[in-house]
């Protein structure tokens, strides 16, 4: 994925040209990771450019702010607005956008308070994360050695900057061993989510999903996801999930901003179910996408229209 550097990015409140959106090297966020994002889509629809559960996104941002004492300088409706005034000004129709909140520049040291806090909000064009064909035909996993923060060591709740080094370790990883994404277990080696996703399992035409205690980031899609099932009257179960439940599976599925919903195939090489889609993860999907698409009704008001 490259960018195209000719857009324009809201930093503080103005426009700025792509490639005036800067930073100074000794800002706290550089050196000690203090920043919280979202990851949000906008959907080329029937009826026109619209963002994906805007709101929720946005809130979760200003939820993970709380958690690290960030006072984001703006409310939740002006940070939804400049969302929108930013795929406009780019003229987006079908785009990825990234706003972040982090510790500028001022003063160096573990302590953050005496540094200014930034907001900014990007946006570009971005296929499927896991590649065009994984929406059908699946991915193969792996399951990492390393684990997602324990409780009382960093909050998994905020999605915050530092967290990720902890998901590129195991993305990393994966990927040297020949792995599309890795899964990541628990403290406790349960079954806790992808490096950027959350997982599902399907046994017996049950889903199961790792509860908000097992080290997960609590995914707007994961939401999403869980609704459709319930709406299709199929059971969905948040529990806890041991690791040798991933081999016996029918059928897994990730679910994520980037991912949207897509099929496993393998995990450590052991094939999942008939090493395809399975038919409760190609319903799910279906509904899915026929909502983003402006196919189906939005019945739950998940879209936001741009114009």
């Amino acid at each position: 994925m490259a960018f195209d550097e000719t857009g324009k990015i809201w930093f503080n409140g103005e426009f700025v040209n792509w490639k005036d959106a800067n930073i100074h090297v000794l800002s706290h966020v550089i050196h000690y990771g203090s920043s919280v994002f979202e990851g949000i889509r906008c959907y080329n629809t029937k009826k026109g450019p619209a963002v994906f559960r805007l709101q929720e996104h946005v809130q979760r941002l200003f939820n993970s702010g709380k958690i690290y004492r960030m006072d984001i300088p703006y409310s939740v409706n002006e940070i939804c607005n400049a969302i929108l005034d930013t795929i406009r000004i780019n003229g987006f129709k079908d785009c990825y956008i990234r706003p972040i909140a982090f510790r500028g520049y001022k003063e160096l040291g573990v302590y953050p308070l005496n540094c200014p806090l930034e907001t900014v909000i990007a946006a570009w064009e971005w296929g499927k994360y896991l590649g065009e064909d994984a929406l059908e035909n699946g991915v193969d996993l792996g399951v990492s050695s390393w684990s997602r923060m324990a409780p009382n060591t960093l909050p998994n709740m905020a999605k915050a900057g530092a967290n990720y080094m902890n998901s590129q370790l195991a993305k990393m990883e994966s990927v040297f061993n020949g792995f599309d994404e890795a899964i990541m277990l628990d403290y406790s080696g349960l079954v806790s989510e992808g490096s950027g996703e959350n997982i599902f399992l399907v046994k017996d035409e049950v889903i199961y999903t790792p509860h908000s205690s097992l080290s997960i980031l609590s995914g707007i899609t994961r939401d999403s996801a869980v609704t459709l099932a319930k709406d299709l009257e199929i059971e969905v179960k948040e529990e806890a999930i041991p690791r040798e439940m991933l081999y016996l599976a029918d059928e897994i599925f990730l679910t994520g901003t980037a991912a949207e919903i897509t099929p496993v195939r393998s995990v450590d090489k052991i094939k999942i179910g008939n090493g395809k889609r399975g038919e409760i993860t190609e319903k799910l999907q279906t509904k899915f996408f026929n909502i983003v698409e402006g196919i189906d009704e939005d019945n739950y008001s998940w879209l936001t229209f741009v114009e």
